[in-house]
């Protein structure tokens, strides 16, 4: 079996699997890491104006985690699927290595409901603008250390050996099986070699597969933690390239993907990133505090919350009170409504276009816009980049122009697989209808970020 010949990403995910015990050190060293960057701050008073990121470890780990860290691991989902997952996530190897003595019990019904990646994601996306995750240790021990101990737990209760949290409850779960839909190499299964091959036998004659993939008939991104642990087994499994985007234009999508996609990435997600610098966001605040100020109720106006339910850092100057709240999760929902019905729209009537079927025709659709909804996101998490880095002195002049061909590449992208994906539907002028109708969703995703970088 070693003389037989490989194709060069057959033998990466070969040599991924023979030195699993290698990959288990470095994800145990990335756990640790990530602990001491998420505990160590809260332990240490919040920095002062003579603080950088390179002598105060509060800045030095909200520059990791949330300038280099999530924005690193949303781009590696587009190059290289979730080799993230597979490899170094911490809340992986945590779940999985306490249901390896945990109690085993079976996956409850209500784990597997498929609408939990979305609300996961919306929940937490929102909850994290509540406290101000991004500025301070406190919150964000609440909301990465509270996923991390759910994580243990799930792993100590179910699953034996398996990845149970990541299968169906990471709160990213569902945002990294959608961008590696885009990326450009995937395991897949050969189903001749897999019928010719007795179960026994193969270059790898025994897999588990720890997110609960099936292997029979493999050749999805989504699902696949990228880990190795499959490769060779009965001759079949291999790691192989793709055309980029080439399981948009052939996949395919449920509701769940829409609502993620349309509402949750674009939407929700869009809306956090932009309430702070809106001037809706003001206006709202002060008609509100106008109306409640001419009824006699004041306890809005001036009332606080708890740290871990609402900003309050005193000292800072930096304290949100109920009416901030109110009105920052109106901004967001707004955004979120205007975006899921500003998008939807002009791709269903695309869908319309090919004829019967379009309610899963829209939703295939809807996967074209993955490229910009991934572009946005990375975009708005590495502002938090650039924000401190410019603190420290950084002038990065060649950011705008910089933001401006990501944007402009992600259309691009986006335009070409709805041509794609329009073929599977239609032809000639139908498919050429289709795809002027849903380039008005292109248009209308580029403009939350004109209105972000450009205009206010």
């Amino acid at each position: 079996m070693a003389a037989v010949a490989l194709p060069r990403l057959a033998r990466v995910g070969e040599w991924l699997r023979l030195h699993q015990r290698a990959i288990w050190r470095l994800q145990w060293a990335v756990v640790a890491i990530y602990v001491g960057l998420l505990v160590g701050p809260n332990f240490l008073p919040l920095p002062g104006r003579a603080a950088h990121v390179w002598n105060d470890l509060t800045l030095f780990a909200q520059f990791v985690f949330w300038g280099l860290w999530w924005p690193g691991v949303l781009l590696s989902m587009l190059v290289f699927g979730r080799l993230w997952c597979g490899i170094f996530c911490p809340e992986g190897a945590l779940t999985e290595a306490v249901s390896r003595k945990g109690l085993g019990r079976a996956v409850p019904r209500w784990m597997r409901w498929q609408g939990w990646p979305f609300a996961a994601f919306v929940m937490t996306t929102v909850y994290g603008q509540m406290v101000s995750v991004y500025q301070y240790p406190g919150p964000a021990l609440v909301v990465l250390g509270g996923s991390t101990v759910a994580a243990v737990i799930v792993g100590a209760l179910y699953g034996r050996g398996h990845r149970v949290w990541c299968r169906y409850l990471c709160p990213v779960s569902g945002v990294f099986g959608l961008l590696a839909k885009l990326a450009p190499m995937h395991y897949a299964a050969d189903m001749r070699a897999w019928e010719a091959t007795a179960p026994k036998a193969g270059r790898n004659v025994a897999a588990q597969c720890a997110p609960l993939v099936k292997l029979k008939g493999l050749d999805s991104a989504s699902p696949c933690h990228m880990c190795g642990r499959c490769a060779g087994f009965r001759n079949a499994i291999e790691l192989k390239g793709r055309a980029p985007g080439a399981e948009v234009v052939a996949g395919k999508a449920t509701v769940w993907d829409s609502l993620l996609i349309l509402t949750g990435l674009m939407g929700v997600a869009t809306g956090a990133f932009l309430w702070s610098s809106s001037p809706w966001f003001i206006d709202l605040k002060l008609w509100l505090a106008d109306l409640l100020v001419n009824a006699g109720v004041m306890w809005p106006v001036e009332g606080t919350l708890p740290w871990w339910m609402l900003t309050d850092y005193p000292d800072r100057n930096d304290v949100m009170t109920v009416l901030d709240g109110v009105s920052m999760l109106a901004v967001i929902g707004g955004v979120a409504v205007a975006m899921t019905l500003a998008l939807g729209a002009p791709l269903a009537v695309a869908a319309r276009l090919a004829g019967r079927g379009a309610w899963a025709r829209l939703h295939h659709l809807v996967l074209a816009l993955l490229p910009l909804a991934a572009a946005g996101v990375i975009l708005g998490l590495s502002a938090q980049t650039v924000s401190l880095l410019r603190a420290d002195g950084f002038r990065l002049l060649w950011v705008p122009e910089a933001r401006m061909a990501v944007l402009a590449a992600a259309a691009g992208w986006s335009l070409l697989l709805l041509w794609q994906v329009a073929g599977r539907h239609a032809a000639g002028l139908r498919r050429g209808a289709m795809v002027a109708v849903g380039a008005l969703s292109v248009a209308v995703a580029l403009e939350p970020w004109h209105l972000l970088f450009q205009v206010w």
